[in-house]
């Protein structure tokens, strides 16, 4: 058996004049949980569902286990699938649910009992079998959802938006739940959102895309912190995003001038002196200290500062306008409320500069 569950390459798919996914390569390995993120229209959902053979590619291949699901109907691939919707049958109980795609299968009484009792108590409801999907929340249904589509024991398992119709603290609860689910079945995921945190959560990879492309993709960690193209740097997290002109580059680190002052970043791809460039850096990356501590950094005001609980946000407005955001953990003193002189500065190792 080949590690790579899933292999795409050079997959395109054209609406009309829209190209919906553009030379597409991605291979998932086993046991992987691989997002695909990005917002809307950039082509990732248009993607699952080429994998699963809901939509056919214009061009390319799709490899399941090594072996092309091109000829193949859906109900032939070996996948699952978790919409967001749920797409329960309303008339069935949760058991009947769950033993639907065993039943079409042919598999044997005996065999559909004891492998919808093992679902129904991985997604932990054992106890609800009998009780239809009007009877149970909008979580339980989706876990109902998530125990069908693993209930064949499938080579890959897709999620599109799955929690995407949950309130905020019931979408946190079922990402570990999903999670867990995952580490314990050991079975491989392909998962659509365009929410970040929820990425950046559950996935042990990210590829983010944008116009049909893959714009990069890497672990969570190497996505925030070292961010391929300003797109990536904007879209994950939130950033401050700088303008300014090269002055010069040693080392893998650009020094460079911008309308408030100099400030330093690291060079991912090559810049010239002379050229305009982007510093992205993350609000939790900047260090704020008063004046008259000297050093390196841009000058400004503190205009605004929020109380968030677990730390503080301060908007640091620049001499030439332009505002900085900083995050402070929660244990670090307040700076005054009214409107200190501050400075703002950050390693150069933790700032990206891209071509502007």
């Amino acid at each position: 058996m080949p590690s790579a569950v899933l292999e795409l390459a050079g997959v395109r798919k054209r609406y009309d004049s829209l190209v919906a996914v553009d030379d597409l390569h991605l291979t998932l390995e086993a046991g992987e949980f691989l997002t695909l993120l990005g917002p809307s229209g950039s082509g990732k959902t248009t993607t699952l569902m080429m994998v699963a053979g809901l939509q056919q590619p214009d061009a390319g291949r799709i490899m399941l286990n090594g072996v092309s699901v091109a000829d193949l109907p859906a109900y032939r691939r070996d996948v699952g699938m978790v919409f967001q919707n749920y797409a329960l049958f309303p008339h069935m109980t949760v058991r009947r649910n769950v033993a639907f795609p065993l039943e079409m299968r042919g598999t044997p009484a005996g065999e559909i009992a004891r492998l919808v009792d093992e679902a129904l108590a991985l997604v932990k409801l054992p106890d609800h079998g009998g009780r239809l999907p009007k009877q149970l929340s909008g979580g339980q249904q989706q876990r109902v959802a998530l125990a069908r589509a693993m209930v064949y024991r499938p080579a890959l398992l897709l999620m599109d938006e799955p929690l995407g119709a949950l309130d905020r603290k019931l979408r946190e609860q079922l990402q570990l739940e999903i999670k867990r689910v995952h580490r314990e079945r050991g079975i491989s995921v392909l998962y659509v959102t365009h929410d970040q945190e929820e990425a950046l959560t559950m996935s042990d990879r990210i590829a983010v895309f944008d116009k049909g492309r893959i714009e990069q993709i890497g672990t969570p960690e190497e996505l925030y912190d070292r961010p391929a193209t300003r797109f990536v740097a904007s879209f994950i997290g939130d950033t401050n995003l700088i303008g300014g002109r090269v002055l010069g580059v040693a080392d893998g680190v650009c020094e460079i001038e911008t309308a408030a002052g100099r400030i330093a970043a690291s060079a991912r791809t090559p810049l010239d002196a002379g050229s305009a460039v982007v510093v992205a850096v993350r609000p939790e990356r900047v260090v704020l200290a008063p004046v008259q501590t000297g050093g390196a950094g841009l000058e400004g005001v503190i205009v605004e500062q929020v109380f968030l609980g677990t730390s503080r946000k301060y908007v640091v407005r620049l001499a030439d306008g332009a505002e900085v955001v900083v995050l402070r953990p929660i244990s670090d003193p307040p700076f005054a409320q009214a409107a200190p002189a501050v400075r703002v500065s950050w390693a150069a190792d933790k700032a990206t500069a891209f071509g502007g």
